[in-house]
Order: C-alpha cells, then structure tokens, then sequence
C-alpha cells in the first residue's frame, strides 16, 4: 500500500471521530497496524507482543479518534505517540511484575534503548536543529532561552528587554514553525 498523503490520514481519522467510519477506520488500519508492529520489533519486542501492541494502538485510535488535534501533531505522529505509550506502559507493568518477583529472590533485567531507538532520537534531532535554523534570530533566541536554558518567559523577557506577551508570541510562531517544517519531513 503506497503511502497516503497527510491529508488523507486526517480525512480518515475525522471521519472515524465524527461518523465512527468503518471504512475509513480500515484504511488507517491497513495503513498504520503493520507498520506500527514493525517498528516495536525493531525497538526489541517479539512478534506476538509487537502485534499485540498494534492491535491495542489501533483500539486506541479507533476509541480516541475525536481527542486528535492537528495543531498539535500528525495524523502518524500521534499513532505512533499511542504506540510508545502503550509499550512504556508495558514496560512498567512488567517491571512492576519484576519487582515483585525480586522480593521473592528473582533478579530484574534492566532495558536498555535499542538501536533503532537511538537512531530515532539522533534523526529527530537532526531534523529540531534543522528546523530551528529556519526560524527568525528573534525567533531563535527565545526559544534556544526557554527550551535549552529551560529559563521562564518573564525571565527571557527581562533579559532580551522586550515584552512578555513579544516572548510568548514568538515562541508560539517560532514552534508553529518548526512542527510545519518537521510534518512536511514526516
């Protein structure tokens, strides 16, 4: 199946949310559910548990479709975004069932990131430090202050000398920008 565009997914998915369209809902299942049992088992899961957690994503989507904001993701980011949630939460519930299991003498086996995980991380910061490079000086500035420097808006204000609702617009339009840039990537 070649892959449909951004604005069918979404298409789809307002259909599901709005008219609970089987049609459409089969389409992004078709679409989504092997891709999405791929991806958790490159991340290290066995195949059973990887499709086990496609068919807990789909649910999810089917459940969840009128909770999508396109403002705030993509139609396969927030797929994808169900998936790892619903692997972590996984993980936690095993590691729980571990930690029982060491008070009765077992030993917990810790998870380390997989490859695949850590190429993930190194291309979407490739494409942040990409994106970010688009954006105004100004722009820029505010955000490397907030989300690097991890300083508050009316401390940026302070230091940039100009006006806490300048520092809230620019970071708003700044990571407008940078989600339209990294959407288009997707």
């Amino acid at each position: 199946m070649s892959a449909p565009s951004a604005d069918q997914m979404k298409r789809w998915l307002a259909a599901v949310a709005s008219d609970q369209d089987r049609a459409a809902f089969g389409e992004l299942f078709r679409f989504f559910a092997p891709r999405v049992a791929s991806f958790m088992q490159r991340g290290g899961l066995s195949p059973s548990e990887a499709e086990d957690i496609a068919q807990e994503t789909m649910v999810a989507v089917w459940r969840k479709a009128a909770l999508y904001d396109p403002a705030q993701a993509g139609v396969s980011t927030w797929i994808f975004t169900i998936a790892r949630n619903l692997r972590i939460d996984r993980a936690r519930k095993d590691r729980r069932a571990q930690d029982g299991n060491a008070a009765l003498g077992y030993e917990p086996v810790e998870l380390e990131n997989s490859a695949e995980d850590e190429t993930l991380a190194i291309e979407r910061d490739a494409s942040v430090r990409r994106a970010l490079q688009s954006l105004s000086p100004a722009q820029a500035a505010v955000l490397k202050l907030s989300f690097f420097s991890e300083k508050p808006h009316a401390q940026i204000a302070r230091e940039l000398n100009i006006p806490l609702g300048t520092v809230k617009s620019r970071a708003r339009l700044a990571m407008a920008r940078i989600r339209a840039i990294l959407e288009q990537e997707q």
